[in-house]
Order: structure tokens, then sequence, then C-alpha cells
């Protein structure tokens, strides 16, 4: 980008960050990062994928801005690398942490509905359509442009120091992350991270989030016996275990979604986690799904039971042959398990405590167990306090360029590896989303809003021109 013939402004950075996405480049841009197939999920096959669009594509994009780039070695054998880009300008003044995923769910290749399948962008109105466009290629994407358009506007300066991180196997749970941070901590080291990833409570309201909810999966598991038998012969004689798994999971959740099991609720919210969430509503957009408001921990908003407390799911439960179903008393049931959980509850008691919750109840039978593959679904629950002197500087912020009051969420309720920045760099986390809920993320026909986009660059740009402006923040 030229620079600036006339006295940099904040308006002007806004100015040149938006006119990247009106005029086509962000589209271009996104459009060629979305060809690299960084299906993390098909490890170790994908690593030489995973490696190439760290140094084909992120490198000499970081390059282009000025930064220094180093692809770090993964710490655990047949997991994708990491990329830190580096740019000091100015050793008094804060730096800034930014971070983003390159590694993308299964294309999925024959359920796409639009374009030509996953790996080609195709725009229709105003989405744009093609995986990672949404999660993360595109988000990091648009904070890379507006990093772009401060320097721009600044004549080549930023005003602070940046670092950013560009992970290829978030989607697998960023194994050897943690790892990696903490033996290289002063490469990584900064005094805040301002990062985007998933969605906005509302496609319209920009939403400032300050951490994340955890997560454990499990299974629950009722094994009585090798092979089914007969339902006839022995239907009465033999206990079935699916109709024990479904009374034992009667105990831990009620009929209308409410938690059962005292020690896995969550701790009660703070004053500025209530105050913050007072005025969030959740907002899928057209093609979101409608909000059961009868569902979930009682005399909480829906805002309040997806950012602020504890949830259990059944995400698959199995016994005998489903889809061929044959007269038999199955042998085995097994549900498939998950806690989202929040800042402040133990983590490592999650199962233990369970099981001993089943005993109780008399469900000695049933045994809670950790996943076929280990520790896979684990994260950490973090959060910035809402009060925290970042937060509300990024709040701020974030208001002077939308003009209007940010949502602000004290964790997300999806997990990500905020631990990495909050416990082993011990420094705030600011997350602003350009997604939306119902971009499909996950699933086929991916896609980023443009309009959301344009929204988002002039948001990030003005953040990174405000910590500019004011060097002591």
């Amino acid at each position: 980008m030229p620079t600036s013939p006339t006295s940099p402004t904040r308006t002007g950075a806004i100015a040149r960050a938006q006119a990247y996405v009106e005029n086509g480049r962000f589209e271009t841009e996104l459009a060629r990062r979305v060809t690299f197939k960084t299906e993390s999920q098909k490890l170790p096959a994908s690593l030489p994928e995973l490696q190439r669009y760290l140094d084909e594509e992120m490198a000499p994009a970081f390059a282009r801005l000025g930064f220094a780039t180093r692809v770090y070695d993964n710490p655990l054998p047949n997991q994708p690398p990491v990329l830190l880009a580096t740019y000091v300008e100015d050793e008094g003044r804060p730096t800034v942490l930014g971070y983003g995923h390159g590694d993308v769910i299964r294309g999925l290749a024959d359920q796409w509905t639009k374009g030509k399948g996953p790996w080609i962008t195709a725009r229709d109105g105003d989405r744009l359509y093609g995986r990672g466009t949404s999660d993360n290629k595109g988000q990091h994407t648009l904070n890379m442009a507006a990093l772009a358009a401060v320097r721009a506007e600044r004549g080549g300066r930023l005003g602070f120091n940046a670092k950013f991180i560009i992970e290829m196997g978030e989607e697998v749970g960023s194994k050897g992350l943690a790892e990696l941070v903490a033996a290289h901590k002063a490469d990584f080291a900064a005094d805040l991270l301002i990062a985007s990833d998933g969605p906005r409570v509302q496609p319209a309201r920009p939403t400032l989030t300050l951490g994340c909810r955890g997560a454990v999966n499990f299974d629950l598991v009722c094994d009585l016996r090798d092979g089914g038998h007969h339902s006839g012969n022995w239907g009465g004689a033999l206990a079935n275990p699916a109709l024990i798994l479904a009374n034992a999971l009667a105990t831990i959740v009620g009929s209308t979604g409410e938690l059962l099991v005292t020690a896995l609720r969550a701790p009660a919210m703070s004053r500025p986690v209530k105050e913050a969430l007072a005025d969030v509503e959740l907002d899928g957009g057209e093609s979101g799904p409608e909000i059961d408001p009868w569902w979930g921990e009682p005399g909480l908003t829906p805002a309040e039971r997806v950012y602020g407390t504890n949830v259990f799911h059944v995400l698959a439960f199995t016994a005998g042959t489903p889809g061929r179903p044959v007269n038999a008393v199955p042998p085995k049931a097994v549900a498939n398990c998950q806690l989202r959980f929040v800042a402040g509850t133990d983590a490592d008691a999650i199962m233990a405590s369970l099981q001993h919750h089943l005993d109780a109840k008399g469900f000695a039978r049933v045994k809670v167990l950790p996943p076929p593959t280990a520790n896979d679904g684990r994260f950490a629950a973090t959060r910035t306090e809402p009060d925290h002197p970042w937060a509300r500087f990024a709040a701020a912020s974030l208001q002077r360029s939308a003009n209007i009051k940010p949502a602000i969420v004290p964790q997300m309720g999806g997990s990500i590896c905020n631990d990495v920045f909050t416990d082993i760099l011990a420094i705030p986390t600011i997350w602003v989303p350009h997604s939306y809920a119902a971009s499909s993320q996950h699933a086929p026909d991916e896609h980023i809003l443009l309009s959301l986009s344009r929204s988002a660059i002039a948001l990030m740009t003005g953040l990174y021109w405000d910590i500019g402006d004011n060097p002591s923040a």
C-alpha cells in the first residue's frame, strides 16, 4: 500500500483497509489461500500441505509486511509446524501478539452445493464460499491487511511491535503448541494477544471475546456381556445396557437441560461477567437455528447459558446395530459425551466426579472412560476479566469505530488454545471474531460475509491504530 501524502489519520487507515475488501483484493488473496488443502484431520498424510501453506503463502505474506519469520517444528511426532512472524519497531512500546490457524476441517467435497467445491471460492451475493473462508483463513487475512493499512498510513510505522502466530493444528486440538511456546517463551513473549476466531453474537454487532470455555470429552460405557442374544428368548432375563445407560444419563441432565450433578456445575458468575452478558442476545442470522428458551440452566438468559455456565452434551449414543437393527438384546451401549465448562471449574476432577455420582446413584455398571484417542477434544477454560484495562481499552476502540456498543463475551462458547497465552505467556487475551454463527464452519458450504468483513477490518484497523496512538496503553 502507498504511504499517505498527507498527515496520517485513523480515518485514513480505516479507509485504506476497507478499500482492500471493496476492490476485490481480499477476495483474490483469500481465494489463493483456500486452494491449499490444509486438512489437519488427515495427519500425518497432510503434513506436506500444511508445511506448504506456511512456506509458500504465509512467510512471503509476512515478509511483505516487514516481518521476520521462523517456522518451528512441532515438538510432538507427526504434528504440524508453527510459524512465528516478528516485527520490532521500538523496544519501549508494547508488543501485540496475533494468532490464526491455517488448518481446516475436512473438505467434504461431495456435500457442497455452492460453487465448485471447498477449494475454489465462489461468491453468491454477500457470501463468499470456500473451506477456511470463515475458519480461519479469512479472519487472519483480514487482520494482516489491517496491520498493513495502519503501517501504510503511518508512512511505514505501526506505532507498536507485533508478533503473529500461524499454527496448523488447531482443528485437531493444537497438539504441541503449548510445549513449543513454553520452550521458546522469549520468542513468543508479548504484552497482550489480539486475535480473531469464532462468530459474533449477532452478524451486525461487533463482539469482543475475552477467553473460551473449556471442553473435555469422554465415553459413558455400559458393557454387560459378549455378543447379543435373542430379544424374545432372553428379553426379561437379560439386562439391556442401552436402557441402563439412558437412565444413568437422566440422573446427569434433567428433562429441560439442567445439570443435576453438583460437582459439574459452573462457579457463580462474577459481577463483571454478569454485567457484560446483560445486553448480549444470541442471533445466528437468517439461516441460524431457533433458540429453545426452555432448555438449559434455570434462571439464566440464553447468552448466560452459552457464555457463562457449564453444559453437558451427549454427542452420540450407540447400542446394537443402528441402521440395521436385529431382534437382540445388545451387549453394550456407549454414549460419547462432553462437558463444556467455564473458567474456575476443576477440569481435572470432572471424570472422577461423574463416576462418583453414577456409583452413588446405583449405576456402577456404567463406566466413565477417556475417548479412544486420549486427550482428543480437551481444552482448558480461560478468561480475561471484562474489567481488565486492556478489555476496556479494546471495547472503547471498537465502539469508536462502529459507533455501536460491542457485545462483550467473557468466554466464547467454543474452545481454542487460549490457555497458551493466558497461562504460559501470562498475557491478557482479546478476541474480535469476524464470522457469524450460521457460517457453516466445519460443514459443507462454509462461507464468510463480505459486508461483515468490511466491518471487521475497520474494527481491527481502528484498534491497531489506537494502540499505536497510546504507547503506554
